[in-house]
């Protein structure tokens, strides 16, 4: 089917647009730009949701242990593990469902979908009778909001022109990621009262450990409503996905051929399930028993999900085998890998350190090093501070400054950002390793509380106006076609870093030496630099300062 293309006239009505010329001032001015706010200002609270849902399981699970759930921490910690896999793994299918259902369809259904781990949870919450394995598959489920920032991001990215993605990407992915901080300031507090007694979810459960909220401790034998935890996001997500779809747009220049709203809706289900078999696998191969199988290594693990997921997404039949591989020829391009890397440095930094900060809170500052009996052990620390009290900060801040790396990129240049953001974080990473060694090691863990807290949040910082010089490179290197599954692609790979990190943090933690974690991640972050230099600032740089 041929794509009637508007030259003037009248701005065109409905959810399908034909005609789309951002680059074409006239155009922009008229018609696009009004266009292209209303999508991106209803994409991006839906965003938000997606991290929210994603990530509520870090925050879940210290409150069933608070609650005396039966379940082991380490049992606990598999939920963690499982939806953040899931939610890298998705992002890999939903890098390329805008192009092959257009960006109204895929926002709506993939924020629907967003319903269902999260009434679930609620559900489930609410006895705590409920066996580990639902709680395990409501985790897989919410895999869906990790999934949803590609397809998020690649749409928003076909609706401004260049001179401005940095911006609007940086506000969609930066206040798309206060769902990181909305989940950890909002459900400690929902869960403090009685909310949805009208659906049978108002017996409250007692504390049998100390708790904690923004504005403080929370004392054992308080009330607790957990089961609110879910469906908060429910209440917020309906209104959401019906002003999705009403309004906003699939622009046929970069999907020709959307199709009637129900097959477009089976595309993008299918590539999911596609995403959520081989998460399936991997996972069940990786996750010790009785979960899963444990024979295969964390690295090996990603590889073989990531190159299975590709595999299968090449072979599906007909159009859509067709159209992936049409999209897979940014995996020719040599700044596609080069991108990855550095996404890896500012999303995957920001998702893997918000995922292990309250972990690393509550161990290495919620225990002292004491002599006992002449050997040096690990004992309660009285004055430990609360992880829910301040475990916000960091990704608060990391989102805040998301939109100001965008627009300095605009003004400079993305790659001279991303260079000296990274210089930052290798300075800063080293320096709260050493903090962490200190305070894992001291009597009084406590003292090193505020410089560990600083350190991270400005590493937190510096990852989010990272995130945004690297939309702007991504922007300006790819044409519109391609900008948008390359967006998708790094950010698939760079989610992992909410499985990593905690897992490579947590090991040596376990060992005894929590600041090799960190000195690790500075040596990564110092290679960024070169390679950033090689690439896009030397002086012969393939592109100069994208």
């Amino acid at each position: 089917m041929e794509t009637k293309v508007r030259t003037a006239g009248a701005p065109e009505k409905g959810p399908n647009l034909s005609h789309w010329e951002p680059e074409n001032p006239t155009f922009w001015e008229q018609q696009g730009k009004r266009i292209a706010q209303r999508n991106l200002w209803i994409s991006i609270p839906n965003l938000l949701c997606g991290f929210a849902v994603w990530l509520m399981w870090g925050i879940i699970t210290v409150q069933m242990l608070n609650l005396g759930f039966p379940f082991t921490p380490a049992e606990m910690f598999t939920l963690t593990a499982i939806s953040g896999l899931t939610g890298a793994t998705l992002r890999i299918p939903a890098s390329f469902m805008i192009r092959i259902a257009g960006g109204r369809n895929t926002i709506f259904l993939t924020s629907a979908m967003l319903i269902i781990p999260a009434l679930g949870a609620g559900i489930a919450l609410q006895s705590q009778q409920t066996p580990l394995w639902v709680f395990q598959l409501l985790a897989f489920l919410s895999g869906i909001g990790g999934g949803n920032f590609a397809c998020s991001m690649s749409n928003i990215s076909t609706f401004f022109p260049k001179r401005q993605q940095g911006l609007a990407l940086g506000l969609n992915a930066g206040l798309g990621n206060f769902g990181v901080t909305t989940m950890q300031i909002l459900i400690p507090a929902v869960m403090t009262v009685g909310l949805f007694s009208f659906i049978g979810a108002s017996e409250p459960m007692t504390l049998i450990k100390d708790s904690g909220t923004l504005i403080g401790k929370i004392p054992a034998g308080t009330d607790t409503w957990i089961q609110n935890a879910g469906f908060i996001w429910v209440a917020i997500l309906i209104p959401l996905v019906i002003a999705a779809w009403f309004g906003m747009n699939n622009l046929l220049p970069i999907t020709p051929e959307p199709g009637h709203p129900l097959a477009a809706f089976g595309r993008v289900t299918g590539l999911y399930l596609i995403g959520f078999f081989t998460a399936g696998v991997g996972l069940y191969l990786y996750m010790p028993p009785p979960t899963g199988l444990g024979i295969l290594n964390m690295w090996l693990a990603m590889v073989l999900i990531i190159v299975a997921t590709l595999m299968l997404m090449r072979a599906v039949p007909g159009k859509i085998g067709a159209n992936m591989a049409r999209q897979f020829a940014i995996f020719k391009d040599k700044h596609t890998w080069s991108m990855t890397v550095l996404y890896i440095l500012t999303f995957g930094s920001f998702i893997g350190f918000s995922m292990a900060l309250p972990l690393s809170i509550t161990v290495i500052f919620g225990f002292s090093t004491q002599e006992v009996n002449g050997v040096m052990q690990r004992v309660a620390n009285p004055g430990a501070p609360s992880a829910l009290t301040y475990a916000w900060m960091g990704p608060f801040v990391g989102a805040l400054i998301r939109p100001v790396g965008g627009w300095i990129s605009d003004k400079v240049g993305g790659s001279i950002v991303t260079q000296i953001i990274a210089g930052i974080m290798v300075i800063a990473s080293g320096a709260a390793g050493y903090i962490m060694k200190l305070a894992y090691n001291s009597p009084n863990p406590e003292q090193y509380f505020t410089w560990f807290l600083l350190l991270f949040i400005l590493i937190f910082a510096a990852t989010g106006i990272g995130n945004g010089s690297t939309f702007r490179t991504i922007g300006v290197i790819y044409d519109r076609e391609k900008a948008g599954p390359v967006l998708g692609w790094t950010s698939a790979v760079a989610a992992y870093g909410s499985f990593v990190a905690p897992l490579v943090i947590g090991e040596q933690i376990r060992g005894g030496t929590p600041e090799n974690a960190m000195y690790g991640f500075a040596v990564f972050y110092a290679l960024c630099m070169i390679l950033n230099w090689w690439f896009y600032l030397r002086s012969n740089a393939y592109v100069k300062n994208p």
